[in-house]
């Protein structure tokens, strides 16, 4: 059977909008301790392990998406994640915390790591001309997922109770996870790779397995941009709320306003900064992170304006989501999509780490100085090293691309 590109990446947005879910969280701490008696920190533990294992399972079974194919381990990614989430049901009904780690903290981790990288090497494939703009449609089901869940889960939980919410989400997770893994498959050679005369990335640098990528130093360069355009992100989204009040003396009810703006950006920001990286290339698109960014975070600390505070943090919230979406595209870019999967996968270890890094950093030098202010300035510096790095790569990149069309020309002269 035939396949359509656009089926494909709606197959992949069904599967990330499931597990983009679990960004939804929050909705239920309050009635799990309410309910349950838990502690907050408990609660919060099966969030932190499921986070933490999202990135360091992609890295882990990227190798097994690429020799497995989409299908088999978007399949797998339904079950894990599926039964993680009606697990957690079972966990709320026995009362136990332990299981709950395990299924929704474990399971769910898993199932997320998985599922998150298996249909992005395979749209970027049906897309290579229009490499950022496919990656962005499925992060951007990512990204929208918590916006879904969030009023679903809540007027579930009033209605039918906690345990039950988690079995019914649990079994719609699985069935729109295991929907859009039986559709999607990578393309036949011939079918899907029509590069338009309008794209100016499509062409990678080179073809390099995933251990040949690992040795060079603008994989480690991406990495570290990444992890840092993750820990600031995360950071954001962590405090927002609190530090939007101190700082600026927003309201409770418009902290919680802005807060659901950030999901919009954040996930419009996957999408928008993608797209547009087709046009302008994924280098440029990061240096124009990494200077949003130090002008948000050296103007912050002296911003009394509320809506000028908030803007800010909308445009560094949706670098942060950008970052994902171009993640995968400028990894073809550098490295090709003969191992894209187990690439991704690699660099996703970021997501991890500024999961940990970004709260630990904020909080801690809150917890000594009493104020967000030296925040902005610790990450100012960090964002710095981020525009160097970005504007180093760039360099990189033009050199190598100039160096590839003079060997092409010589090899249509010679022929």
């Amino acid at each position: 059977m035939k396949k359509n590109k656009w089926l494909i990446a709606l197959s992949a947005i069904a599967i990330h909008l499931s597990i983009g879910g679990a960004y939804a969280y929050s909705v239920y701490k309050n009635p799990i301790t309410t309910q349950m008696g838990w502690s907050m920190t408990n609660v919060t533990i099966a969030f932190t392990i499921m986070m933490g294992l999202a990135g360091f399972s992609a890295a882990l079974f990227g190798s097994f998406v690429e020799k497995q194919g989409p299908r088999k381990s978007a399949m797998l990614a339904a079950v894990l994640f599926g039964l993680g989430q009606a697990g957690a049901g079972v966990a709320i009904a026995m009362d136990s915390v332990v299981l709950y780690w395990c299924t929704y903290g474990l399971l769910s981790g898993l199932g997320m790591g998985i599922g998150y990288i298996a249909p992005v090497s395979t749209l970027v494939k049906w897309f290579p001309d229009r490499r950022g703009l496919a990656t962005g449609m499925a992060v951007l089901g990512f990204g929208a997922g918590s916006l879904i869940t969030a009023p679903v889960a809540t007027n579930l939980m009033e209605a039918v109770g906690i345990s039950n919410t988690y079995f019914i989400l649990g079994l719609s997770y699985f069935v729109l996870m295991f929907l859009g893994a039986s559709y999607i498959a990578p393309p036949k050679a011939e079918g899907a790779l029509n590069v338009s005369k309008y794209d100016t990335t499509s062409k990678a640098l080179a073809q390099m397995s995933a251990r040949e990528a690992v040795k060079t130093k603008n994989f480690w360069m991406l990495w570290t941009m990444h992890l840092i355009n993750v820990t600031a992100g995360l950071m954001m989204i962590s405090v927002a709320s609190p530090m939007a009040q101190e700082i600026v003396g927003l309201s409770v009810a418009g902290a919680a306003a802005m807060v659901g703006l950030m999901g919009l950006f954040n996930g419009g920001g996957r999408l928008i900064w993608a797209a547009a990286s087709d046009y302008i290339g994924r280098q440029n698109v990061f240096i124009i992170f990494f200077v949003i960014q130090l002008i948000a975070f050296v103007t912050l600390p002296f911003t009394t304006n509320i809506i000028l505070f908030q803007a800010f943090i909308f445009l560094v919230v949706s670098c942060y989501g950008g970052g994902f979406s171009n993640l995968p595209a400028f990894a073809s870019d550098l490295f090709g999509t003969k191992q894209l999967g187990v690439i991704h996968g690699y660099l996703l270890t970021t997501w991890s780490l500024g999961g940990i890094f970004g709260p630990l950093i904020v909080s801690n030098i809150y917890n000594a100085a009493g104020s967000y202010i030296p925040v902005f300035y610790t990450f100012s510096v960090l964002i710095s090293i981020s525009l160097c790095i970005s504007l180093w790569m760039r360099h990189d990149v033009v050199k190598k691309k100039k160096r590839q069309q003079a060997q092409e020309l010589q090899e249509v002269s010679a022929s």
